[in-house]
């Protein structure tokens, strides 16, 4: 099977892409993206070449440039390139020269891939970079998930040559005279990937000079093994995280009270705690309820017999309501109506208030609890903290932040929304003329 066949046949039997799909091939001028591109415009492929400079090594950059330019003209292909100031972003954002140049390459490319309408991006990765990513990911402590290296597709990128070696490309852009040129900074090993390609696989090697076709295997292996933990562990987590409303689920901690931390961990993953606050959650698992872990997305509160687990929510501005010539006002997820009439007839509804217009005081707010509210609950005589009237309905601590409050000009708080009214503002029969609010 020569390599056009083998190339085709990768291509499809992987789902990465369709024959009549536009390719948009990140090219650097390397025999790596040199014979990729040389393959898809072998295959009859729809390209356009994206290729970046980025002003780290003069001349010879230059030079990468001049020889993608030339192909391109020679074959031609529609053509982009960019120059970016590699080393001020890295300076700017507090990043390596390699992360830099990661960051500004795939963010032109997906603007490219938009732009151009091309259906995905190819990067000229292969079974060597796959093998030295693992090795990296061993370093760096990713976990289980590090040892699956690089994805043939993900999201619009593909990898089309993830079945070649190092070697196999050498020879192939040999034989088949693909211009390309070398990158001098691929052989200096002060680089972390440089390092492993250079001195630490040689080493492997000598153990066994297939490496890196049995490291390709082992690779393999852990995908197939990770896709069968996340099947699992998705099924775990769809029965015992229970969904109650957008971005909220609860979880009946009898059911990960006997789960090994490990375990949670994984069930948890998504949602990016890390293990000393997962640990911390277990330990306190029996203890007093009302406890917060957070993740930088997600919160986790500790409720009596279930943990609550929601998106954190930017806190809600206050709602001024000057008159009521607006009739229809949002707060958060919240949307108000307001008006107003004669009829004195009461709707027993939870998420409707009517009120004496008359002891009504504009501007009237819509707000969250503040610590220290107080108000006089429907057919009491007395006041009560509205901190004790969320404890005694067993309001947690997410529901009571997302809970609207209507307070009045003079400062009294009139309505807990969906839940009581204050008392002296209710419709008497002395009443003349009703302030309706309904909330949805």
């Amino acid at each position: 099977m020569d390599i056009l066949e083998q190339f085709n046949r990768y291509l499809f039997d992987n789902k990465l892409v369709n024959q009549c799909d536009k390719v948009l091939c990140a090219v650097s001028g390397g025999k790596d993206s040199m014979l990729m591109l040389s393959l898809f415009i072998q295959a009859g492929f729809s390209v356009e070449i994206a290729h970046c400079n980025f002003n780290l090594r003069g001349e010879e950059s230059d030079g990468d440039e001049d020889l993608v330019r030339k192909y391109a003209a020679t074959h031609n292909i529609p053509l982009h390139i960019k120059h970016f100031d590699t080393k001020q972003y890295a300076q700017q954002h507090k990043v390596s020269i390699q992360v830099a140049a990661r960051e500004l390459r795939y963010a032109w490319f997906e603007e490219l891939r938009l732009l151009h309408k091309c259906v995905v991006i190819a990067i000229a990765q292969h079974k060597n970079d796959h093998v030295e990513t693992v090795l990296l990911n061993l370093t760096r402590g990713t976990g289980i998930r590090g040892l699956g290296g690089i994805q043939k597709i993900r999201d619009y990128i593909i990898r089309p040559l993830l079945f070649l070696e190092a070697r196999d490309i050498s020879q192939l852009v040999s034989k088949l005279s693909i211009p390309f040129r070398d990158d001098s900074s691929n052989f200096c090993n002060k680089y972390a990937r440089n390092k492993i390609r250079l001195d630490i696989i040689p080493e492997f090697e000598k153990l066994n000079p297939e490496f890196i076709a049995v490291m390709d295997e082992n690779i393999s292996r852990f995908q197939e093994s990770i896709t069968v933990l996340d099947d699992f562990v998705c099924e775990l987590r769809n029965d015992i995280f229970i969904p109650t409303k957008e971005d909220t689920w609860e979880i009946d901690k009898s059911f990960i009270a006997n789960k090994k931390i490990a375990l949670l961990y994984l069930l948890f993953e998504p949602f990016h705690f890390t293990k000393p606050v997962l640990e911390d959650m277990y330990a306190s698992l029996n203890g007093e309820s009302g406890r917060i872990f957070e993740s930088d997305e997600f919160i986790l509160l500790s409720d009596r017999s279930t943990l609550v687990l929601k998106r954190k929510l930017t806190a809600n501005a206050s709602v001024v309501i000057d008159d009521i010539s607006t009739n229809k006002y949002h707060w958060g997820s919240h949307q108000l109506e307001i008006s107003s009439s004669e009829d004195c007839s009461i709707e027993a509804l939870a998420n409707v208030a009517q009120l004496d217009m008359e002891k009504i005081i504009f501007p009237i707010m819509i707000r969250s609890w503040q610590e220290g509210d107080f108000f006089q609950p429907l057919g009491m005589n007395g006041r009560k903290k509205l901190s004790d009237f969320f404890i005694q309905r067993k309001v947690n601590v997410l529901a009571k932040a997302q809970t609207p409050i209507l307070v009045n000009g003079n400062g009294d708080i009139m309505w807990i929304v969906g839940f009581q009214l204050d008392d002296r503002y209710k419709i008497t029969q002395m009443t003349k003329k009703v302030l309706k609010l309904v909330f949805h």
